[in-house]
């Protein structure tokens, strides 16, 4: 490793960083505004999508330490987005499960939030974008192994 190398990786991880800052700042301020908090849109996000989930995977799904999905499930309880449904095979696992309600919510802002998303990586051609996915994984992947 050599002083030129090290310089330039604590550059590229400055501006990641605050790159991703920015990004998560504009997506984080929509998700405010909707009466949410990021965590609450990721569980709400992933129950759209992926249907109902086991509380205990959801944390490892969403990048959230588990302790905190129980307060996070009783807020959007407490909202009448999602609601606890007993697993029928196994008493020791208990899902979260969309409302009607919460779906209605998701159907209403997620077109935005993609908008908002593609508006920021606009900046970048779509060859451009292929080209950050792969490096991103790249770093990503190479890092998970360390």
């Amino acid at each position: 490793m050599n002083q030129s190398s090290i310089q330039q990786s604590l550059k590229l991880f400055i501006v990641l960083s605050r790159a991703h800052r920015s990004i998560n700042d504009v997506v984080n301020k929509y998700i405010a505004d909707q009466g949410l908090n990021p965590t609450e849109f990721a569980v709400m996000e992933l129950l759209y999508h992926k249907g109902d989930q086991p509380l205990q995977q959801i944390g490892g799904k969403i990048l959230l330490a588990s302790g905190s999905i129980t307060y996070v499930v009783d807020k959007l309880e407490q909202k009448d987005y999602l609601r606890r449904v007993a697993s029928k095979n196994d008493r020791r696992v208990t899902y979260a499960q969309i409302t009607d309600k919460g779906k209605a919510f998701i159907e209403t802002v997620f077109p935005e939030h993609e908008k908002r998303i593609d508006e920021i990586m606009s900046a970048l051609s779509q060859e451009e974008k292929e080209t950050a996915i792969e490096l991103m994984k790249k770093i990503g992947f190479h890092a998970a192994n360390m």
